[in-house]
């Protein structure tokens, strides 16, 4: 080899790129993309509220929980009212959701969402009054308040409406304030779980392996389909989160089984990467039968004494498309969708097609209808 081209920094840094390609497995993606791990998870807050300040789409007089809700909150603020005098239409029962973080603090403001409750019709410009959320232990962790911010709209009169999107939900960015934090000492653990979103027995050896590869050591092994369980190495010990940046962006190859998930309602069909087909001959065409109903009336002529009669006729018209048999195989995902195109079939019937090819054992792959 020409010593020249040894010394130039172009070759070295093609050489370093190549070197990193080979390393890095095919379809590569950090763990912390297709995992979670122990302790790192929220908590769901709910609370009961009341909205004000509509332009009359609040909940209507017959509203009995949004009538007591605006009585007890008048009696706490020591006004004295009368609870058929009250008029709720600017008004509105919510609910209120939030999701709190396990690190959040005292302070640490949330997003909530306000979804209406009642018959209100929209919830734009509204003000959602103090509200209490809390978890499942009943106890209150979160203190949300302010003015909604609703991505639709509703306007109706007496002949027409016109509606754009959901006009009852909105939220409140940074609405609330986190007022008590959940007791979790991340740091104290001496065993991590990585729980992955999808299980799969390969998938959870491989992250055990490059796990152990990274750190050195037998320290990570796969429990079952969805969790590997990893002791803390003694030089992470009380400060995980240096081990858990390391942790997070290792690169695995993650390995599923074959499947193919079907939408009826919308007629979308998805094919995951590894949904072979064996040698099959497909012929697809639509059959329409057309029946028309139609009636015929006999007059009889002048004096001649006799009866009008209707006689029914019907009409049946058969159409078949005439659709040769094509030879389908898919040893690759590219090769069987030109296969499944060359049939010219439409989302709908390919629907049909690959049910078909499922119960004759053609497909093969798990086949989902959602």
């Amino acid at each position: 080899m020409n010593l020249t081209i040894l010394r130039r920094p172009a070759f070295w840094i093609f050489a370093a790129a190549l070197l990193v390609s080979w390393a890095l497995p095919a379809h590569a993606v950090r763990i912390k993309d297709i995992a979670t791990f122990s302790g790192v998870r929220d908590n769901q807050l709910i609370g009961y509220g009341l909205v004000v300040g509509l332009a009359g789409t609040g909940d209507k007089k017959d509203s009995v929980f949004t009538l007591s809700s605006m009585k007890n909150m008048m009696d706490r603020m020591g006004v004295g009212v009368d609870a058929s005098a009250l008029k709720i239409k600017n008004v509105a029962s919510v609910m209120v959701t939030a999701r709190m973080p396990v690190s959040a603090k005292p302070g640490t403001r949330l997003d909530v969402t306000v979804s209406s409750v009642g018959d209100a019709t929209s919830l734009m410009g509204g003000v959602l009054l103090q509200t209490a959320l809390k978890g499942v232990d009943g106890k209150i962790y979160t203190l949300a308040q302010g003015a909604l911010t609703v991505g639709g709209f509703s306007a109706s009169g007496k002949a027409a409406s016109t509606t754009k999107n959901i006009a009852t939900v909105g939220i409140i960015p940074g609405g609330g304030i986190v007022e008590r934090g959940i007791p979790f000492e991340f740091n104290q653990q001496d065993k991590l779980t990585l729980n992955l979103r999808v299980g799969d027995f390969s998938t959870a050896q491989q992250i055990a392996e490059r796990l152990n590869g990274a750190m050195g050591g037998h320290y990570a092994r796969a429990v079952d389909a969805t969790s590997v369980t990893m002791d803390v190495p003694p030089q992470y010990r009380n400060n995980l989160v240096p081990l858990m940046a390391s942790v997070e962006n290792l690169d695995v190859s993650p390995d599923t089984a074959a499947k193919v998930v079907v939408d009826e309602k919308t007629g979308t069909v998805v094919l995951g990467r590894d949904v072979r087909i064996s040698r099959a001959a497909v012929a697809h065409g639509n059959l329409q039968i057309t029946v028309q109903e139609s009636e015929q009336v006999s007059q009889p002529g002048p004096f001649s004494q006799g009866q009008t009669v209707v006689t029914p006729q019907t009409q049946t018209n058969v159409r078949e498309e005439s659709r040769h048999l094509m030879m389908v195989e898919g040893a690759t995902l590219q090769e069987l969708v030109d296969g499944l195109n060359a049939i010219g079939a439409t989302p709908r019937d390919l629907i049909s097609i690959l049910r078909t090819m499922q119960v004759s054992g053609s497909l093969h792959a798990d086949l989902e209808v959602i």
